[in-house]
């Protein structure tokens, strides 16, 4: 079993990010940045190539949520939370099986040309991967879903941590999965109140006609 400081960090800011992001609080980005330097240093040690990669994305991406929280709504106004599209689903399954098979294929070319240590749960790790980087593009666009999405990919993670005997990272997936339930609760409840508070703007504007 290894504990280091670059994992004890990289957890911290990993759990100050997602409870951030279940109160839709704008700082759970830049906190995502800072949890995303530490997890690259850590996941280069454990040779998770693909989850090494997710994380740089993962900072790509919290600048684009930053950008979209604040004005990627109507207008260029605060983003609100809705639902996923049929087509949108369809769509990010399609993205899943690709995605899966093109990174793992990448990764092993990537490895080898480089003279690495072959990744460790090539495809697992690729698979689990791909879906965090959907579940992480939903919750920029703050899609309910993905907080499901996210669950999904938490489960996951607990069987690959634990065969890299990572503990910490393990309870980590355990606490995310009780976050990620309270966040689709409280979403919902957010996106339940912006429609209720559209109705009765809409109601008391024919009212005043």
């Amino acid at each position: 079993m290894t504990i280091d400081w670059t994992e004890i960090i990289g957890i911290a800011f990993a759990l100050i990010c997602v409870w951030l992001t279940v109160k839709q609080n704008i700082w759970c980005w830049p906190t995502g940045i800072l949890n995303n330097i530490f997890f690259i240093i850590l996941f280069a040690e454990l040779r998770l190539y693909a989850d090494l990669f997710l994380q740089i994305i993962y900072i790509w991406l919290g600048f684009y949520g930053w950008w979209m929280w604040l004005y990627g709504g109507e207008n260029k106004t605060e983003l609100k939370v809705s639902k996923t599209k049929k087509e949108t689903w369809l769509l990010l399954f399609v993205i899943a099986i690709a995605g899966t098979f093109l990174l793992a294929f990448g990764l092993k070319e990537f490895a080898k040309a480089m003279n690495f240590p072959p990744a460790s749960f090539l495809y697992w790790d690729v698979a689990t991967t791909v879906c965090c980087l959907i579940a992480q593009w939903m919750l920029t666009t703050k899609l309910l879903e993905s907080w499901i999405v996210w669950i999904a990919t938490n489960i996951s993670y607990i069987g690959l941590y634990a065969m890299k005997e990572r503990p910490l990272l393990c309870a980590l997936q355990i606490i995310f999965i009780v976050l990620s339930a309270k966040g689709f609760v409280d979403w919902l409840r957010s996106m339940k109140e912006e429609t209720t508070n559209q109705i009765g703007n809409r109601q008391s504007a024919i009212g005043n006609l």
